[in-house]
């Protein structure tokens, strides 16, 4: 059988040999020379990330700006001279003392600084997201934890530009503008100065910022189960509506850290207190001594009034954004493949 069986694979190889066919070599279809590498993740690259979040940063706060002048008023209250802790008599005394350009004192600073910062927390969010979620895209612990990341980044970029915003948001502040308040501070407090709230940032935004993404992913999922017909199309009311839910909340559990930030960083200015240092500690110890602990939740209305708003403009631009980025990237991979 087996030498049968070589015989008829050997005729047949023969049989089937054509001498007039002349192997050729086949050009490929692909061209390996201009093969590049997909966006990494969502679609987008990282540098895509970035500009994508800087945008939003700077709308969002841009936007919101007037309400935060409002709230480091309020914050500051129990050292500064300005008497009244209701909204409208803060917004009366801003009117009153300054006019309506009072309430954007220091927007420069906040320019300078959201932009870049929004930019690192964004990028860094979607990294570490990628790299978290093990392949689970609904994970809150993964969502938790890369906002932790995030904001630790971008606060180091952010905190030495929101320390002058700060400072030149006050009622009667001594500083001309940006560069006047750099200068002085540089001069009579150091470089330190520029990050003693540092810490206090970053412990007050780490929950800030696992709150607020879990619940923007939550909240987010959660509606457009609701018309699961149009789960593919992410509308701007969805992203709107979840981000104002994820920033009202947020803002309500760490108010009490938000206000010793802004007494550490406008201890010394317009009569506020300045401390021995910036422990967190000390600092609600002297909070609660002289304004009890009601003095703690100072600002929390003017600051739900920012960041309920502030968030949805923030992940609606963001997300508009990532959109046109995706856009851009698909119509560029089509033509290569055409």
């Amino acid at each position: 059988m087996n030498s049968m069986a070589t015989t008829t694979t050997t005729d047949a190889s023969g049989k089937f040999q054509k001498p007039d066919l002349i192997p050729m070599s086949q050009t490929p279809d692909y061209h390996p020379e201009i093969t590049v590498a997909g966006p990494p993740h969502d679609g987008l690259h990282f540098w895509q990330f970035m500009i994508a979040g800087s945008i939003a940063g700077m709308v969002e706060h841009m936007a919101m700006f007037p309400i935060d002048t409002v709230k480091t008023q309020m914050q500051a209250l129990g050292s500064c001279p300005l008497k009244s802790a209701g909204l409208s008599q803060a917004i009366q005394s801003i009117l009153k003392s300054e006019g309506p350009a009072g309430f954007y004192r220091g927007i420069a600073a906040m320019g300078l600084g959201a932009g870049p910062a929004h930019a690192v927390y964004f990028s860094v969010y979607e990294a570490c997201k990628k790299r978290f979620s093990a392949g689970n895209p609904n994970n809150p612990v993964a969502h938790a934890a890369s906002g932790v990341f995030a904001t630790v980044a971008s606060d180091a970029v952010f905190t030495p530009m929101d320390m002058v915003k700060q400072r030149l948001q006050l009622s009667s502040s001594p500083y001309k503008g940006v560069l006047d308040c750099v200068k002085q501070v540089l001069r009579d407090e150091g470089i330190r100065a520029f990050y003693a709230s540092y810490k206090t940032t970053v412990v007050m935004n780490a929950p800030y910022t696992a709150v607020h993404f879990s619940t923007y992913e939550a909240a987010k999922r959660g509606l457009m189960e609701v018309s699961p017909e149009h789960a593919s199309d992410e509308r701007w009311v969805v992203h709107a509506t979840a981000g104002a839910a994820a920033g009202a909340s947020a803002a309500l559990i760490t108010t009490p850290l938000d206000v010793v930030k802004t007494q550490l960083q406008c201890q010394g200015v317009c009569g506020c207190d300045r401390f021995t240092s910036s422990s967190i500690g000390d600092v609600l110890r002297t909070i609660v001594k002289k304004d009890g602990y009601s003095g703690l939740m100072r600002g929390w209305i003017p600051r739900m009034l920012f960041h309920a708003p502030a968030a949805a403009i923030c992940w609606s631009t963001y997300e508009a954004a990532k959109s046109f980025f995706q856009d851009g990237n698909t119509s560029q991979s089509n033509s290569r493949v055409t």
